[in-house]
């Protein structure tokens, strides 16, 4: 779903939950200016591997190209990163600028991150260079520290969830249905400079969702805020955005509720039909994710939550290349296979390379895929389903009362056939009327066949922008609301 016009967020967005960041003491002078600093950050780590990230300040003359470079201690390997050309030989890695940032000027900064694995230990380096001139020299160092292990995010009831046929099933083989709704805010906040979440998310507000006999709290995210990359305020950013999304996802399960994460916001230039925004940033939603930071994204992602199986992973929000391009095949192989997709811009990465980001890492959880359309056109979805070696895929679609795909004939027609074969997850539902008639339609129709769906959305928006489910965070709902609030009490009370 798109959003409200700003003006209406920021009358309503209330406390921003900012969590403590791992960061690890960068190495910095504190007498004269040194030519360079190097600010050393683990904004994120697990039992294999870790997501790093570096802030580089020139204090030098203006350079037309850099290079950095300095020495793991600790059995450390890179293995992909961002805004940066990262290799590794031996202990030594380097990052070299791209084309498009290799100007860096007197006083200016330039943000860089990447992922890596470690074994043994995690050592900070202890020395750096930028352009063969060392940095942070000006004074006695401080004692690099290894970051402390970081647990594994808190899982209270939630179950871990697998799939069996066309079925979400918990450990014991148990039917799982979500049944709950979306909690938007993580996507648009950050990048706008405003916070990280849109309205409280402390334990009161997780428990009036729960209180609607909600399963499951789908979260929207921003790439650009979780990479922490340098156009995003650092305080809703990289480590800040990474714990204040773990900390919502163990509130979330600690209510019993299955917590899903997922993509929302993305980079790349987008100015073809029905572009939302002309900006590069992560600003509004693109017809496709981008191979530039989406793989790097997921795999973080991925690596984050690997070890709670009660996490499910929504690869992308609403994809729409079909508006972009001129046929509907052209459309789907651009949706699985990415890559140079015509009327896009920038190169695509497909949900076969996003499948691939999450499994690389070892990551088991439930991966959601949305069609086309905004995902509210699965027609094909069979068809160009992507490849998981783990099994664990399901289709996810969209409905509003105004989609080309909003009646019984259609969901006969397009949905059933997908539903008889992976579980099938409507990830929004809602409607322009602030009434319930329609998505009283759609929720019978889904639990007429035990499917899943969750509306749109836990936010105290005036619902003539948008459907809004709430009045209060306390959980009053909106007579929108009404009809989803009281269909979950009658099933799950």
């Amino acid at each position: 779903m798109r959003h409200p016009p700003r003006s209406m967020l920021l009358a309503v967005a209330g406390a921003t939950a900012l969590v403590g960041a791992m960061i690890v003491p960068a190495v910095t002078a504190s007498g004269a200016t040194p030519a360079c600093t190097v600010e050393y950050s683990v904004t994120s780590q697990w039992d294999t591997g870790f997501q790093g990230a570096v802030q580089i300040t020139n204090n030098m003359a203006r350079v037309s190209s850099w290079s950095l470079s300095f020495d793991f201690a600790g059995g450390q390997k890179v293995t992909q990163g961002w805004n940066a050309k990262w290799s590794q030989s031996g202990t030594t890695v380097t990052a070299a600028n791209e084309s498009w940032n290799g100007s860096l000027g007197t006083g200016a900064s330039i943000s860089a991150g990447f992922l890596a694995n470690w074994s043994g230990s995690n050592a900070v380096p202890s020395a750096f260079k930028l352009n063969g001139t060392t940095c942070n020299v000006d004074s006695e160092p401080t004692p690099p520290t290894s970051p402390p292990p970081t647990s594994p995010p808190t899982n209270g009831t939630a179950p871990a969830l697998h799939v069996s046929g066309n079925k979400l099933v918990d450990a014991d083989g148990t039917n799982r249905r979500l049944l709950g709704v979306n909690r938007s805010g993580g996507e648009f906040m950050c990048v706008q400079g405003y916070g990280i979440w849109d309205g409280p998310v402390d334990d009161a507000a997780v428990a009036a969702i729960a209180d609607w006999k909600a399963n499951v709290v789908r979260i929207p995210l921003n790439e650009e805020c979780w990479l922490g990359l340098s156009n995003i305020k650092p305080e809703y950013a990289g480590a800040n955005y990474i714990a204040a999304v773990k900390d919502l996802v163990a509130k979330v399960e600690a209510h019993g509720m299955t917590p899903i994460v997922e993509l929302h916001w993305t980079y790349g230039q987008y100015t073809g039909n029905s572009a939302g925004c002309s900006d590069v940033h992560a600003t509004c939603q693109k017809p496709m994710p981008d191979a530039q930071y989406s793989p790097s994204f997921w795999s973080s992602v991925a690596s984050t939550f690997k070890d709670d199986q009660a996490v499910a992973f929504d690869l992308f929000n609403e994809p729409y290349p079909d508006r972009a391009t001129s046929t509907t095949t052209q459309a789907w192989q651009c949706w699985r296979d990415g890559g140079t997709c015509p009327g896009i811009g920038y190169e695509v990465a497909g949900m076969q390379d996003l499948v691939d980001a999450v499994r690389s890492t070892g990551a088991t959880n439930v991966i959601m895929a949305g069609g086309l359309a905004y995902s509210n056109d699965l027609s094909q979805w069979l068809t160009y389903k992507p490849t998981d070696p783990t099994g664990n895929l399901v289709a996810a679609y969209h409905v509003y009362n105004f989609n080309t795909c909003a009646s019984e004939s259609c969901w006969n027609s397009t949905l059933a056939p997908v539903a008889a074969q992976v579980p099938l997850v409507a990830g929004e539902m809602g409607e322009n009327t602030c009434s319930h008639a329609f998505v009283d339609q759609v929720m019978k129709w889904f639990d007429d066949r035990g499917l899943s769906y969750l509306g749109w959305t836990w936010n105290t928006w005036d619902c003539s922008a948008g459907p809004s489910l709430i009045s209060d965070y306390a959980g009053t709902p909106t007579a929108y609301g009404i009809g989803l609030r009281d269909h979950l009490r009658a099933l799950n009370g």
